[in-house]
C-alpha cells in the first residue's frame, strides 16, 4: 500500500498556492490595504457614533468627546480614519476603472496601485493642513 505522500507525487497535482509562493506585488499590497481600511472604517464609525451621541447628549458629554478627540491619541485616530477613508475611496476608484475593462496591463496596474497610495497620503495631508489652518 502506497503512502499518502507517494500517492500525491504520483497524482502530480499542483499544491495550493500560498503567500510563500507568490511574489508580493503592488496590486496585492493595495488589495490587502483596501480590505484593512474597510475594517478601520468600521471601527472608526463607532467613534463617529460616539461623537454624534455626545453631541446630542448635552454640553457635558460633548466636552468629554471634544477632550478625547483633541488629545494626541484622538488626533492620531482621526488622522488614521482620514487616511483610511481616502485610501479606501481611491481603491474604489481603481476598481471602478477596472469595471470598465481599463487598467489591466501590468504597467497600468502598477501605476494605479502607486497612485492609490500616493493619492491617499496626499489627500489626507491636504485635508489636515486645510483643517488646521481653518482652525
Amino acid at each position: 500500500m502506497a503512502s499518502a505522500e507517494s500517492a500525491r507525487a504520483e497524482a502530480k497535482r499542483p499544491l495550493s498556492p500560498h503567500l510563500q509562493i507568490y511574489r508580493w506585488t503592488w496590486t496585492m499590497a493595495m488589495s490587502i490595504f483596501h480590505r484593512a481600511t474597510a475594517i478601520v472604517l468600521y471601527v472608526g464609525t463607532v467613534f463617529l457614533a460616539f461623537w454624534l451621541v455626545s453631541l446630542a447628549s448635552g454640553a457635558e458629554a460633548y466636552a468629554s468627546a471634544a477632550w478625547f478627540f483633541g488629545s494626541p491619541v484622538g488626533y492620531l485616530l482621526l488622522f488614521a480614519y482620514t487616511w483610511a477613508l481616502m485610501h479606501h475611496m481611491l481603491g474604489g476608484v481603481r476598481h471602478f476603472v477596472w469595471d470598465f475593462g481599463r487598467g489591466f496591463e501590468p504597467s497600468q496596474r502598477f501605476l494605479l496601485a502607486k497612485l492609490t497610495l500616493a493619492g491617499s497620503i496626499g489627500l489626507t495631508l491636504v485635508i489636515w493642513i486645510v483643517a488646521l489652518i481653518a482652525r
